[in-house]
Formats: structure tokens, sequence, C-alpha cells
């Protein structure tokens, strides 16, 4: 940019001393040009002149600069047919719009069309032609008063010289209309206040063509621009908008050179050729897509996806047999196609003007004639009689000369033309019906057609809005862009080999909408096998339960699919919520966000939820009680009611027998009370199986610690009732029965059993088990369990029952060897030795159970206690009750008692 600005000034200070440095006379009064151009163009007179600048040769021949002579004017060469029709579409519009009563009644529209030649230097020298005028002398007066050359200019086409146009003709206000320049720099008003354009911005461009590759989900591509602005501008464009999208990468950015450079072509081809991007994007002009092209068909390069520019997007030049092969399939970005009534008729009129003033220079039609017909017009160049070179004579048919001016069916930027002509139309019509008083400068004057100034046609043109006869509407924002609409054009090779480049679909821009994307896939051709859209990915989406991990050194679509960690899981569709599941706790937990596939990172499934086995969607965890529903569940519940139902046929034998003395002798109270709390031992084991709730965490360890301290309470007195009795049976011990009476007996369980009572009220009030849910054991799995709550109240409440079992086992080791009519103390012994084994055991083993087994442990020790002083308590006399009836007498316990003494 910065060489290019110094040529520029260069340019600019060459162009002011040939344009405006008048030849010095003393007090002259005349200004004369240092130098006069010789432009290719076209003109017509009006009260109000439009300028216009378009490529109608292709390119140009400079001159040797040896300075030894007059340097002569550049000349240019190559006819574009395509060209020439837009400047003749610009003609025609002017000659509508004269005839046109309603628009700019009373004024009549001139024109004076240059031919840049697609050449940088001779656009600007047109240009500042238009702007100040070609007349050799200008007389100078004392006011300088003048209408302009020119009020507007439409053109130019490329980019770069509408960049420096306008940067030159821009310091004088002058209104600039392009029709074909689309770098997105141009947007930037600060730079270039007075430029309007009704093609859209590339910055538009960019972006539709990100959401045809989001379309056909192509994330991986390569971009080739040309070395211009229009190119750069672009690829910056492009790296920025699929950087903030983040919806894809460019597998390569190559520049495409002026010219045949073979080295560099082959280098580019080569690329293409080896990368993994099966889909190329080409922001280039027609001369850039020949080069490449004939080094594409040298390498042979098939099986690639060229998405084209508006640049080329519609080029007839590049449909040949020796191409399609390798660009059928074409998808494009093409300038909206419109229709001009009348334009046909209007161009099978043209006709070389014999009395055309050559002073403005060749006229461009004539060229036009000269080229179509193959002939020259008199008088004829030295040898071409001789040649047999035929003679013009203005006369010739041009419809049955098959040129491409007439094809009416892709009207693109000729229809841009259109409208900005019909833009500086309208905006000049509205400037000259404004109201004296009303308007909108200083001291609400008016512009008047004798005194406009370019300046103030700028303020109307920003404010234009009109609509054409195809039904487009045309206004520009504050940056001088037009609304955006492109058709996406699809170069489709037909079975008889011949070419068609359809419409299949549109992306526009509108004020309600916003950007909208429109595409008929079934009308598409696509140059591959099957017939359907390739896939142009670095890495293949990450399947469900894997997530992306970046390859290092490489752009961020290039990855390698890592398994998600348990627990985590990703999602099986590209952009969305993770599960129907997910959505929800998310939106419960005020979280709407979406989850890629492609995330750096898996998801995490909720607390109570767990990734399955693929890894792709979270489901509930495994939950872990124990269930009445297991094999281990079952077989504690089926003991328990098992000890529940022989606890209950021993208190039917005993109520059965209780007149007999096996039943009577040591107080029966007693044993029916501790055979009920046997009983309740076995049932409240069923409390710790199923799955915990509040109620059953704080019944089962106060339940089950109550019922065992009257159970063990029970078997307390009964031992010392044994003591007591034995003792009253020696001299002087009849006092001690006084204190162990039934009433002193049932007065002693009742106390011993409040106080255990009263400490799992205090447990229960303070510090109450509850129910938990663990996720410590298994990360895959929930464990239902009772936390103790207090563990200093669960330690009281055992230690209570440990001591009463100890102090019972004591009292009753003491008594095993008094007499037997008396000796229930070897059973309690026996008993208690059992109670305490097992609930010794109990401590480490439930300390060391995780999960429903601490449960477990639990239930087995309350039933192996229960069951053991079952049996060794009530076995033995069960025996004799059923078995040894005759042994059940007061007789036979007495006289066991007398021979045992």
């Amino acid at each position: 940019m910065c060489a290019f600005a110094i040529i520029l000034q260069y340019v600019l200070i060459l162009l002011f001393c040939s344009f405006f440095l008048p030849v010095l006379h003393s007090y002259s009064p005349l200004c004369k040009l240092r130098k006069k151009f010789n432009f290719n163009g076209m003109h017509m007179e009006g009260d109000v002149v439009l300028g216009g600048l378009f490529k109608v040769h292709y390119s140009s021949i400079f001159p040797e600069l040896s300075f030894t002579s007059e340097p002569n004017q550049p000349r240019c060469q190559g006819f574009d047919i395509l060209g020439f029709r837009r400047a003749q579409t610009m003609a025609f519009s002017i000659n509508e719009i004269n005839k046109n009563s309603d628009l700019l009644p009373n004024v009549t529209l001139g024109y004076s069309l240059y031919d840049n030649c697609a050449t940088l230097g001779i656009a600007l020298r047109a240009s500042l032609s238009l702007a100040s005028g070609q007349e050799e002398q200008i007389l100078l007066d004392e006011t300088c008063v003048g209408s302009n050359p020119v009020l507007g200019i439409v053109g130019d086409s490329y980019s770069t010289f509408t960049i420096a146009t306008s940067d030159v003709i821009g310091l004088f206000q002058l209104p600039i209309v392009s029709y074909y320049s689309t770098c997105p720099c141009l947007s930037d008003r600060k730079r270039f206040p007075s430029f309007f354009r009704t093609i859209p911005s590339d910055t538009f461009q960019v972006r539709a063509m990100i959401q045809i590759l989001n379309h056909f989900s192509w994330t991986w591509v390569g971009l080739l621009v040309s070395d211009d602005d229009y190119g750069l501008h672009v690829a910056r464009s492009f790296q920025s908008n699929m950087a903030q999208s983040g919806q894809g990468c460019l597998a390569y950015t190559e520049i495409l050179p002026w010219g045949n450079d073979p080295t560099e072509l082959r280098r580019i081809v080569n690329l293409i050729k080896t990368s993994t991007a099966r889909v190329v994007i080409v922001f280039a002009h027609e001369i850039h897509m020949i080069h490449l092209m004939e080094e594409v068909v040298k390498q042979n390069v098939t099986g690639r996806q060229w998405m084209a520019s508006e640049a080329w997007s519609t080029s007839t030049v590049l449909q040949t047999p020796l191409l399609m092969p390798y660009l059928a399939g074409t998808l494009g970005i093409a300038i909206r196609r419109g229709e001009i009534p009348g334009l046909r008729e209007f161009l099978l009129q043209i006709r070389p003007d014999p009395n055309y003033n050559n002073s403005y220079g060749n006229s461009i039609v004539k060229q036009f004639w000269e080229y179509t017909f193959q002939c020259t017009f008199a008088p004829a160049p030295a040898g071409w009689v001789e040649a047999e070179g035929a003679l013009c004579t203005g006369q010739e048919d041009l419809e049955s000369a098959g040129t491409e001016l007439l094809d009416m069916s892709e009207l693109r930027p000729d229809y841009n033309v259109y409208k900005a002509v019909y833009a500086l139309a309208y905006a000049l019509d509205d400037m000259l019906r404004c109201v004296p008083g009303t308007g909108p400068f200083s001291g609400h004057s008016c512009a008047s057609l004798q005194r406009m100034e370019p300046w103030q046609l700028v303020h109307y043109l920003q404010k234009v809005n009109f609509t054409t006869s195809f039904g487009d509407i045309v206004s520009f924002n504050e940056n001088g862009d037009v609304l955006p609409i492109y058709d996406i054009m699809n170069w489709q090779w037909l079975p008889d080999g011949k070419t068609k480049v359809h419409g299949v679909g549109e992306v526009k821009r509108s004020h309600s909408k916003g950007e909208e994307l429109t595409v008929d896939e079934n009308k598409i051709f696509w140059n591959f096998e099957p017939k359907e859209p390739p896939r142009s990915v670095c890495s293949e989406s990450c399947p469900p339960g894997t997530r992306m991990a970046r390859k290092k050194g490489e752009p961020e679509c290039c990855f390698d699919c890592v398994p998600c960690s348990d627990g985590e899981i990703s999602n099986e569709t590209g952009w969305c919520s993770c599960s129907i599941f997910l959505r929800h706790m998310l939106k419960m937990h005020g979280n709407n966000s979406l989850v890629s596939l492609d995330s750096m990172e898996c998801t995490s499934c909720p607390e109570d939820y767990w990734s399955n086995a693929r890894h792709d969607r979270c489901v509930p965890k495994r939950t872990e009680f124990l269930s009445f529903h297991e094999p281990l569940g079952i077989c504690l519940t089926t003991t328990s009611l098992l000890g529940t139902f022989l606890c209950a046929v021993v208190l039917g034998i005993f109520i059965l027998h209780r007149s007999t003395p096996m039943v009577r002798a040591n107080n029966s109270e007693l044993s029916f009370l501790l055979l009920v709390s046997l009983k309740l031992c076995f049932l409240c084991s069923l409390l710790f199986i199923g799955r915990p709730r509040l109620w059953t965490c704080k019944l089962r360890h106060a339940g089950f610690g109550i019922i065992f301290v009257l159970c063990v309470s029970c078997i307390l007195v009964k031992t010392m009732v044994v003591l007591a009795v034995f003792k009253a049976s020696k001299p002087g011990g009849g006092a001690v029965l006084k204190w162990f009476g039934a009433m002193q007996q049932r007065g002693t369980v009742l106390v011993l059993t409040s106080v255990q009572a009263a400490i799992c009220t205090a447990w229960l009030v303070t510090s109450p088990p509850t129910p938990h849910k663990n996720t410590l054991y298994h990360n895959d799995k929930i464990v239902y369990e009772c936390v103790v709550g207090s563990t200093v109240g669960f330690a009281v409440l055992l230690g209570y029952i440990g001591l009463l079992a100890i102090l019972s086992f004591l009292l009753a080791f003491l008594a095993r060897n008094l007499p037997d009519n008396f000796n229930e103390a070897k059973l309690i012994t026996f008993s208690m030795l059992i109670f305490c084994a097992v609930w010794g055991a109990f401590v480490p083993a439930y300390v060391n159970s995780p999960g429903k087994y601490a449960d477990a442990v639990e239930v087995f020790a309350i039933l192996a206690s229960s069951f053991g002083l079952l049996v060794a308590l009530f076995g033995p006399k069960c025996f004799i009750i059923l078995l040894r009836p005759e042994q059940n007498t007061k007789k036979a316990i007495m006289g066991r008692a007398a021979t045992k003494s």
C-alpha cells in the first residue's frame, strides 16, 4: 500500500501539471491544457452530464518512453463485448430517463463514457478528464461561473481503480456510483465520503460464502485470491469472519499472480492437489482463472468442488469442453440478475456515427463495429485493402452477427449500471424539486440547475429510495452500500456436452429478516460420484462418546477424537443440547447454553446421573441398598421371619404350658416378656432392609436399641433373681427376696429400658440418623444408607447395651454352679457368651463394610444374637416340655435337686 501511495502521488502531480498548469503569459486571460489525452469513449450533450468509466478493452500497450520525442498515447487492445454492453446500458438508461416525463422533466441528461482499458493509469486520467473537462482553452472572466463537466460518475469496474479514482475525485465531493467494485474498504466514509455502489460489498459476499459452506458442512477449505485490493481485502475478511464464526478453517490461502507465472502457478496447483481440502474458493478475475485452470489441466487435478466469487461465477470464457471436466458443478456467488425492458431493441439500433467528433477521442461504437464484423472504416490503414480486408459501411446486420451483445439472459453488472444511473437521476430529481426556503442547505436554500454543486447531489444520493421495474428496492445505507442480494449459481454440464449456469438459490439481507440463505439442492449438479455434495473436513466430527483434542501446530478444525472419561458425555449431534434430560437439567439450573460435539471438553453428567457405556447419554446412576428383592435381602428377611415365627411358637408353647413347673420356675412373667422382646428383635431387623427413609433411619436404630435393652434387662433381672433365690435358701438369707418380688422385677426392667429410651430420645432430638446418598464408594452408583448423625449417640446406645450384656454375663457366670433346680444361670451364661461374641465381632465388621453390607452386618448381628438367646434360653425348656413331659413336674425338679444335694 505504501508503494501504491507513492506511485499515486507522482501520477497526481503529473496529471495536475498536465491538466491545470496554464501556459504562463503575463496577464493572459486564457488557461490552456498542457496535454490532452485521447480516450476511447462515447458522448451525448445534455443540460446535466453524467460520466461513466467502463472496461471496453482487456488491456493496454504503453509506448517506449525514450523522451527523445513526445511519447505516444497508450493503445488499448482486446475488445470486451460485455464491457461495451455495460457502457451502452448507461446510454440506454439515460435515453429512457430523458423520455420519462415524470423523472427530471424539462431536464435533458447527457453522458461522457470512457474506456479504462483495464489499466489504472488510463482509468485515473479518464476520471480526472471527467471531473475537469477536455476543453483546450478556458476564458477566465471575473466570475469564473460555469457548470461542472460532469455531475456524477458511474464506475469503475475494478476495486483498485475505484479506490484510486475515489481518493482523488472524492476530494472534490464528486459522487461516484460503482456498479462492480466490491472491496470492503470502500465502505470507509471518512476516506470515501462521496462513494456509493449498487453491488454488495465483499463483506457480505464473504458472509454469504461462509453461509453456503455451513449449509453443506464444509469446514476445511482452500482460498485463492487475486493480488489486488479486491483479493487481499477478501482474504483478510474471510479469515476474520471464519475465526469469529468458529465453524470452519482455511487449509491454505494463496495469492494468484497477475500474468502467467508458471512456477508460482505450478506450486499453487500442486498445493491444491495434495491438500485434503476438497473445496476451493477463488476470489479473483477471469484472467487469473484462465491461467490457473491451464495448470490444473496439466496436473489433472480432479475431485475438487470449486466456489466462484461474483467476478467469474458467470464467466463464459471458462465454460469450455477442455475445462468443464474440472469446473463442472462449480457453485458461485453472482450479482443479482435483472431484466431491462427495451435494452435489446436499443442495442439493435446502434450504428456508428459518421459525424462523430474525434476531439472527444476514439468512438467505441466504431471499434465495436470493426471487432464484430471484422472490417474497418475508411480511410483504411495501409495494406488493408491489398490484404482483401473488408470495409465497414455501418449498415451491417447486427442481429445476424450472433454477438454476445444481444444476450439478455444474464444481465448482472448491466443491471447494476442501470440502477446506478437511475440512482443519480432520482437524486437529481429530488434536488431539483426542492422548494426554496425548505431546502437542506445553508439558510434552507436549494440547488439550482445553473449553480449545482456535486456535494449537493451527494446529500440527495444518501437519501435516495426507489424501486426498479424488476421489483428491486434501491437505497443506500450510511456507508453508501446498497441492500445486498446475490444469486447462487451452479455450473451444470449437460449430457449433450453443453454448459448451463443455473440459479439454485439466493442470499440476501432485508431490514425485517436479516440475512437469509435459500438453496434448492435438488437443482444442483455435482461433479462427483455419487451425485451428492462432497465431504470437506480436516477431521471427521468426533463420534458420540469422544471429545476433540487439538493437533499441535494445526488449525482448530484438525483434531483427534479422545474417548470421554467416565461420568462425561459428548452428544451425537453437531451443535445441540446434550440430551433431553441434560437440557431439562440445564434449564432448571438457569443454563440454556448449547454444547458442541466438537468441544474441547466432554460434558459432565449431573450428580445423580452417569454416562452410559457409549458415553453419549447421561443415565440415572444405579442405586444400591439392602433390598427385599435381592438374594441377600431375601435370605435375611426369611431368617427374620423364621425367628419371629419360632418366637411365636415358643410363646405359644409356654402359654399352653404356663401352669407347669418348668414355665413357672424363675418368674414366668419375665420369660413371656423376654419372648416378646426377642420377637421384636427379629422384626426390627426388617427396618434395616429396603431403601432408607427418614422414618426408617430414625426408627431402626432407636427401636433396635430399646428392644435389645428390654431383652438384655429381662435376662439381667432373671440372673439376679437366680442369685437372690440361692442366697435366700441359706440361713439368714430370707430378707433378700423381699427386694426381688414381681413388682421389683418389673420396675427394674422398666427403669433399665427407660434409660435407653432417654438416650435414644436425646440422640433423635439433637442429631438424628438421616438417609444419605453416598457416591464416594462408587462413581457410577448411588449407595443409599442411613448416616448415624451423632456418632457419640450411636456409641452410647451400643455401649449401654454392651454394659448390660457384660453385667448379665458376669452374674450368670458366678451363678453357673448353683443347684440344677435353680440353675438357669448356665443357660444365661451360654446365651450371653454368644451375644457378646456376636456384638464384639459386629463393631469391626460394621466399620469396614461399605454401603448395604454395613446394614447386612447389623441385621446379621441382630439375628445371630437373637437366635442365640432364643435357642440357648428356651431350647432346653421346650425340649423338656415337649419331649420329656415326665420331667416337667415339681417332684422331678425337686428330686433332681435332692439327688444333686
